[in-house]
């Protein structure tokens, strides 16, 4: 059976995710607000952030910026972007 959530980032009910995305208290904040959708959207943009910024994910400062950023990207604050990113098409 499906776990359906009131997904903060969208605003509306959805899917949930099935396991906690991190650990610790963000990770289970994550897991009872976050959806699996609004999830798929923040490591899409995670992906440009590490690919554009060239971070690595095994480096510790740059695993503590990438959670800074989850948490801005998922629960609303300041969100930095993929400097120099031009979309496809």
């Amino acid at each position: 059976m499906t776990r359906m959530i009131q997904c903060t980032y969208l605003g509306r009910e959805a899917e949930g995710l099935k396991r906690k995305p991190l650990p610790g208290e963000l990770g289970e904040r994550i897991f009872n607000e976050i959806s699996a959708e609004a999830w798929k959207k923040w490591l899409a943009h995670q992906t440009l952030l590490i690919n554009e910024k060239r971070l690595s994910p095994i480096d510790p400062e740059h695993r503590k910026y990438l959670v800074e950023q989850a948490e801005a990207f998922l629960f609303g604050g300041e969100v930095d972007e993929a400097e120099g990113y031009v979309a496809p098409g």
